[in-house]
């Protein structure tokens, strides 16, 4: 039986400063609902796969908690079948937690939306509304609007006009962009976190210009009646090198003001060697597509901006040591500045990284538990193309509800939660064969063990999952078509609802700005104003 750990004790640890890391293994729609402020989401129908970057040190001290429903013994059982050494479940799960008096917040990223709450409070960022960006651009200020979220995001939804510049190149990427020092720069995201961030970075590294948050993003803009552009692709071009000789200028500056540290290749190996004793957390925090080509062995995709808004999404041990990688210093830098401001105490910036290792240049594919086991039979699309014409298949799709929604699944695919394949499998028409997909298929071939637990039918995962059946231009279907399970996987942001999206985003915005009083009564936020 799991080791168990009361809330108060739980608390203490919080406070003691020591590594840390509290994984609530729900389902993120419900983690979304109420959670401990601290808690980082490792669902346990990914755990194999989230596991290893959220928690490398298999002797880092863990707390596990649920909604009260056996998930965390479950998950328990799994961590000490992995070598996983200091594992304690937290007593009664998060209502445990609210009985014993403590806050829980909704959400996700809290730590990171609450920072950015902070630093709007503490440096004052300056922002205009969306009726007055809009009163700009019709009056022909001269300004450039800069979209702080990743392509993907921005190619959603965008405010017109704007260029996407993901969060840590916008310090690496303005001074080309804006090289005149009368452009105003107007910095955005969906909401308002990466808004500010974005906007006190330039502020931070004394650029010139006159710079200002966009007050609640393209959320704000389309609450104020106006329109927003759809799949746009404009982002940076090329560097300079007058702009990198700037950016280089202004980074260093903050890394005065900061405190940035940095580390060459002997620092760094004697972290590596020490990396049982101590958690490591190697970072890279270049565009995605700069790491797919050639990465430090060992590190993980992290880019800037996101690890600032999603810090619990790429660390959940608190105290560990993070060492950032860029080829340029300036995004790692700039970083690293905001991680500290969050309270991290040993950040380094990686000196000469991608010039001081031998690269690797392979495929990435990240590291993951649970694929020791004999492989499960595959079919190609081809083959499971066939199985659907003669209706002699079942189709279990184990992806994330909203790629099952929006990507396409295979048509007739019963959509399932991994961790609910019991409760799913009621629901679902019996069948001599089932077959496995997710998105990439790596999570249904862990599902495939699981389902194969539970019946004697045929089990089979489809090859490279639905990303190859849509790619080899099989045919999908959209929509929340074939339910077994319960959808809540995901905790939907206003713009991914179907319906209801103006007043969900009048909500996320109030939520955002309430979280600077509710860490208050927390007392656990370790931010820091310089």
């Amino acid at each position: 039986m799991a080791r168990r750990i009361s809330a108060a004790d739980l608390k203490g640890w919080i406070r003691d400063g020591g590594e840390l890391a509290i994984l609530d293994v729900r389902e993120q729609g419900s983690y979304g609902k109420r959670h401990l402020f601290w808690a980082a989401n490792a669902p346990l129908s990914r755990l194999e796969l989230d596991l290893p970057r959220l928690v490398p040190r298999k002797g880092a001290r863990i707390a596990l908690c649920d909604g009260g429903n056996g998930l965390s013994e479950q998950a328990a059982e799994k961590l000490a079948r992995w070598g996983y050494r200091d594992v304690a479940v937290l007593e009664g799960g998060v209502e445990g937690w609210a009985h014993a008096g403590y806050e829980l917040f909704s959400g996700v990223y809290v730590p990171s939306k609450a920072f950015g709450e902070f630093v709007e409070h503490e440096y004052g960022t300056p922002s205009v509304s969306a009726d007055e960006l809009n009163a700009m651009v019709q009056s022909g200020e001269k300004l450039v609007i800069l979209d702080s979220r990743p392509l993907d995001e921005y190619a959603a939804m965008n405010i017109p006009g704007g260029i996407n510049v993901p969060g840590a190149e916008l310090a690496f990427r303005v001074h080309d962009l804006a090289p005149e020092p009368d452009t105003t720069v107007v910095v955005n995201c969906a909401g308002r976190t990466r808004s500010i961030i974005g906007a006190q970075s330039l502020i931070n590294a004394g650029i010139p210009n006159k710079v200002v948050a966009l007050r609640n993003g393209t959320m704000g803009w389309h609450l104020a009646g106006f329109t927003l552009e759809h799949g746009q692709m404009r982002r940076y071009g090329e560097l300079s090198d007058t702009g990198l000789a700037a950016a280089r200028k202004h980074a260093a500056d903050v890394a005065q003001r900061f405190g940035v540290r940095t580390i060459d290749k002997a620092g760094l190996d004697r972290f590596r060697a020490e990396a049982e004793e101590r958690s490591l957390y190697l970072l890279d925090v270049r565009d995605p597509s700069e790491f797919t080509v050639s990465r430090v062995p060992g590190s993980l995709p992290a880019p800037g901006g996101q690890l600032v808004q999603a810090t619990d999404a790429y660390v959940a041990t608190r105290n560990a040591r993070i060492v950032l990688i860029d080829d340029h210093g300036v995004r790692a830098t700039m970083t690293a500045s905001w991680l500290i401001q969050m309270g991290w105490k040993e950040v380094y910036v990686y000196e000469n990284a991608l010039i001081s290792e031998s690269l690797e240049t392979s495929h990435y594919l990240a590291p993951a538990l649970g694929f020791d086991r004999e492989p499960m039979k595959s079919v190609s699309p081809e083959s499971l193309q066939m199985l659907i014409e003669a209706d002699s298949a079942v189709i279990i799709d184990v992806a994330r509800s909203l790629y099952y929604r929006d990507h396409g699944h295979v048509p007739g695919a019963w959509f399932a939660i991994r961790a609910r394949l019991p409760e799913a499998l009621k629901k679902m028409p019996k069948a001599a064969h089932y077959v496995l997909t997710s998105e990439d298929g790596r999570l249904a071939k862990l599902a495939a063990y699981d389902l194969a637990a539970l019946t004697d039918a045929r089990i089979s995962v489809l090859a490279g999952g639905t990303d190859r059946w849509r790619a080899d231009g099989l045919p999908t279907e959209k929509g929340m078509t074939h339910l077994a399970c319960e959808p809540d996987d995901v905790y939907l942001r206003p713009y991914d609802r179907e319906q209801g999206i103006e007043e969900a985003m009048n909500e996320y915005l109030s939520w955002e700005i309430e979280l600077v009083r509710q860490i208050e009564r927390d007392g656990d936020a370790t931010f820091i104003k310089f």
